[in-house]
């Protein structure tokens, strides 16, 4: 029985020896080795390639109010960059513990109003770590899969576009007629705002046209009582 015990604690012993010789070498190691110049070039390239996608991918599926091109070339540079920090931190354990404290005081104040923004920017993110960490297959296998969902829900899935109509016109009459003629002249609409002051009245309608050309706001603006009519596409990100 005591031949057992002390064999026990001699193997735990043992086992924690050898757990501390790995961790202090593993940190020596670190201290003194150097990445290759090939894997550095080829996790940047693939990084590259990836970002570049997204790049695309981003620009193809917009469906937001205005595009910005500067917001999707960084999606690139995040790509590049979180691979690069990734391929830091593998190399050497210290540096690791030291990045991720450095990183948590990280702060991003730029407003993101489109939540597929948010997507794309995690997506970027998530595959410059991949890649930076070595798993090539994964980081690419998993950008196709993601950007094939994506493009057919957003893109696919943006059958018709909303448009705002403003409309002011004099009378209560004239705004019954104005509600006729869209009624005839667009496939369903709905009343978002209307002001009402002396001698004006203002609608603001969300339409979803029969077609693209929104030739109709032409035909309002010939009416009497009409004094003019403004067609804005609509994200629906605004007017409460």
């Amino acid at each position: 029985m005591e031949t057992t015990t002390t064999t026990a604690i001699a193997a735990e012993t043992t086992n924690k020896t050898s757990f501390a010789n790995l961790f202090k070498s593993s940190v020596v190691d670190n201290f003194t080795s150097d990445i290759s110049l090939s894997k550095i070039l080829i996790t940047l390239a693939v990084a590259f390639v990836l970002g570049f996608f997204i790049y695309l991918l981003y620009k193809r599926i917009f469906s937001g109010v205005l595009y910005s091109k500067s917001f999707n070339v960084s999606l690139i540079g995040m790509t590049m960059i979180t691979a690069t920090v990734i391929i830091a931190i593998n190399s050497n354990l210290v540096l690791s513990l030291g990045m991720v404290g450095a990183l948590s005081i990280v702060r991003f104040r730029t407003p993101i109003k489109d939540p597929t923004d948010l997507i794309f920017l995690f997506w970027a993110a998530v595959a410059g770590i991949v890649t930076g960490a070595g798993f090539y297959t994964l980081a690419v296998i998993g950008s196709i899969v993601i950007g094939l969902i994506l493009f057919f829900f957003v893109k696919g899935g943006s059958v018709e576009t909303p448009y705002l109509l403003v409309v002011n016109c004099d009378t209560d009459a004239t705004e019954q007629l104005v509600h006729r003629q869209v009624g005839t002249l667009v496939k369903r609409y709905n009343v978002k705002q209307k002001t009402v002051t002396k001698g004006n009245i203002e609608m603001t309608l969300e339409v979803r046209l029969c077609d693209e050309t929104g030739r109709f706001v032409n035909q309002l603006t010939d009416m009497a009582g009409v004094r003019n009519a403004v067609l804005i596409s609509y994200s629906g990100d605004y007017v409460s």
